[in-house]
């Protein structure tokens, strides 16, 4: 159930904006909420038919432009499609983010690659990470060194969620070390290999454990002379490749930030309805004042996420600089997110730290989306920065 008919912030959606709204949900509560209850909990990830699924609905190309078989829509209905998603499953509501676009490609890139993307016939992973290169991306020590044709990859990188289950790895390296400033020496490459596994010279990989996330696995990729044609090097010169990440830097915050306010929703709904139902002391606990206003103040907050969110979204559209304000909707709405679900289970009582309710799923999911996509830390630092 929906814990209001319509919201403050659906004043900004069009017609367009809530048919994809509509259409998600029932999808969500067809086919994504069961199958998150039966795989989360035992860590299993999502099927392939729900991912073959999400490809025949369009969800992988939301931004592709439609001369590349995308939907060609904006990042508001990006925001609504991931919260929507996300209310079911968190994992469901990220992996569309492995279609959508290809930063920085050239023409014939974009023409090969764009159109399976948006048809959710060829994914990628995005490998950025490295154990001293977190946030600090010119940090990096993965090198790409020029042979002939070729570009020879070495190094490690972490988090790479998706890297075995993808078709390509787009993989940041260091081309030139003697860069000044060093982020200028960053280039990026697509490294093709076989759905489902890392049959390719060179190429290897661990799983890592989590707490959550579990609808797919997130992995250290190892490079060891990895070789790819120059024609894989994305876009046409070298030195790029922190530029590109910059560039879906702001849509990922916005598509994190509705990512989280779909997790509090979930958690807010799904306590409206336990509270309805559950009985103590001969009455519904909802009956209780305490509750109530426990209630009414995550009503608030996830409402407050949503509108941010989407207004960024908007600004965005709009053509609008919106990265301070994309961080603020990141932040905001990451901590709503853990606070709200970790609500949800204290209504819940001793069922919410039990597996028999999504809401423990929601409260695991939440604590992640504070620290990808850049950290909350980092998120402040920008808007510091943009501040002074």
């Amino acid at each position: 159930m929906n814990a209001f008919e319509t919201t403050i912030a659906d004043s900004v959606l069009s017609t367009e904006h809530r048919m994809l709204r509509d259409e998600t949900r029932t999808f969500v509560e067809n086919e994504v909420r069961p199958e998150a209850r039966e795989r989360d909990s035992n860590g299993e990830r999502m099927s392939d038919d729900l991912v073959r699924q999400l490809g025949e609905m369009g969800f992988f190309g939301i931004l592709i432009d439609e001369e590349y078989d995308g939907l060609g829509l904006d990042l508001k209905a990006y925001a609504v499609l991931a919260e929507e998603l996300s209310r079911g499953w968190l994992s469901v509501g990220s992996i569309i983010a492995r279609g959508q676009s290809l930063a920085g490609a050239t023409e014939a890139q974009k023409e090969h690659y764009l159109p399976k993307m948006a048809r959710g016939e060829l994914l990628k992973s995005i490998a950025i990470s490295e154990s001293e290169a977190g946030s600090d991306v010119a940090n990096m020590r993965t090198r790409a060194e020029r042979d002939g044709d070729e570009y020879v990859l070495n190094g490690q990188k972490m988090w790479t969620t998706f890297a075995k289950g993808s078709d390509f790895i787009l993989t940041y390296a260091v081309t030139d070390p003697d860069a000044e400033p060093a982020h200028a020496g960053i280039s990026g490459f697509i490294v093709e290999k076989p759905a489902g596994t890392f049959d390719r010279d060179g190429l290897s990989g661990q799983p890592i454990d989590k707490i959550g996330y579990h609808g797919w696995d997130t992995w250290t990729v190892n490079f060891d002379d990895v070789r790819v044609g120059e024609d894989k090097l994305v876009g046409r010169e070298e030195g790029q490749g922190f530029y590109q990440i910059m560039e879906f830097f702001e849509e990922g915050r916005v598509h994190t930030a509705a990512r989280a306010v779909g997790l509090a929703r979930g958690a807010l709904e799904d306590a409206v309805s336990y509270a309805k139902e559950r009985e103590q002391f001969d009455q519904p606990i909802a009956e209780f004042q305490a509750l109530r206003f426990k209630l009414a103040e995550m009503a608030t907050r996830t409402e407050a996420a949503r509108a941010l969110t989407l207004l960024v979204a908007q600004a965005v559209d709009q053509g609008e600089r919106a990265d301070a304000q994309a961080a603020m909707a990141k932040l905001f709405a990451t901590e709503v997110a853990e606070e709200v679900t970790s609500d949800g289970i204290q209504v819940h009582g001793g069922y919410g730290y039990t597996t028999e309710f999504d809401v423990e799923r929601y409260w695991r999911d939440a604590r992640l989306t504070k620290i990808f996509e850049g950290t909350n830390e980092i998120q402040k630092r920008i808007i510091a920065d943009r501040l002074l």
